[in-house]
């Protein structure tokens, strides 16, 4: 985080020369037949994009509106000359709502020509829908953020859940039989926005998920404090971190 002792960062409880433990904002990129699917445009999306040598993207998918998961989203612009059309964002009407009010801009239709903003084709979603973002079938579920909701996502063998305290049990039917899951894992003690360890530890039991990957951790969590103390088939993200399955 910002500040520190030298002003170069507060680390927490991580290591500050693990470079795994170089932790930059919330965003996925899921690809399947070829085609890519965005999932939140984090303030570090540039950097993202360029580090894991995405290519271009083919439709944004948003999570909710929090600072960390959209401000990025002026970085649009250069996919969209890259796909060389407007790309379909989807998230929840209350989502939508604050994306266009800060970012009204992006919601003009396209006149054709260049790109000199981003340009966006609003797609409402609403959680228990099953929807075609990419050409990938799907569903969508409500997430518990504590003082907002959050959309989770599954894609058959895959599930991603940022950004959520509790599940109820629509939610965990849609999980059931999940192989690989990316979590939202912020801190050991509890918190009032975020699961924390033991929360999601309890989540695997009721699942029983083949893969559990945490995501979207604090400065509480080391990444070799994790891969020494977490049971077998969890395990911490790091940036850049990529994931194989096969469709089911």
């Amino acid at each position: 985080m910002i500040g520190g002792p030298d002003g170069r960062g507060d680390w927490g409880m991580c290591d500050p020369n693990e470079p795994k433990n170089r932790r930059s904002r919330a965003s996925i990129v899921i690809e399947h037949n070829g085609k890519r699917l965005l999932v939140d445009t984090s303030p570090d999306l540039r950097s993202q994009l360029l580090a894991c040598a995405v290519p271009g993207i083919d439709a944004i998918c948003y999570t909710h509106a929090h600072a960390d998961h959209i401000t990025g989203l002026d970085d649009v612009r250069i996919l969209n000359r890259i796909a060389r059309r407007p790309l379909e964002a989807f998230c929840t009407a209350t989502t939508m709502e604050e994306l266009q009010e800060r970012f009204g801009y992006a919601f003009r239709p396209w006149e054709g020509g260049n790109f000199y903003r981003p340009t966006l084709l609003p797609r409402v979603v609403s959680p228990g829908e099953r929807v075609s973002m990419a050409d990938m079938d799907v569903v969508v579920f409500e997430q518990d953020h504590g003082f907002s909701r959050t959309l989770g996502l599954r894609i058959g063998p895959f599930a991603y859940s940022t950004d959520v305290i509790r599940l109820d049990e629509t939610a965990f039917a849609v999980l059931e039989g999940v192989h690989t899951w990316l979590v939202d894992c912020f801190q050991r003690p509890p918190h009032r926005t975020h699961a924390n360890l033991e929360q999601v530890l309890e989540w695997v039991k009721h699942l029983r998920p083949v893969r559990t990957v945490l995501v979207h951790m604090g400065t509480d969590l080391d990444w070799a404090w994790l891969l020494n103390h977490l049971p077998a088939g969890i395990e911490p993200a790091f940036d850049g971190m990529v994931l194989h399955f096969d469709d089911a």
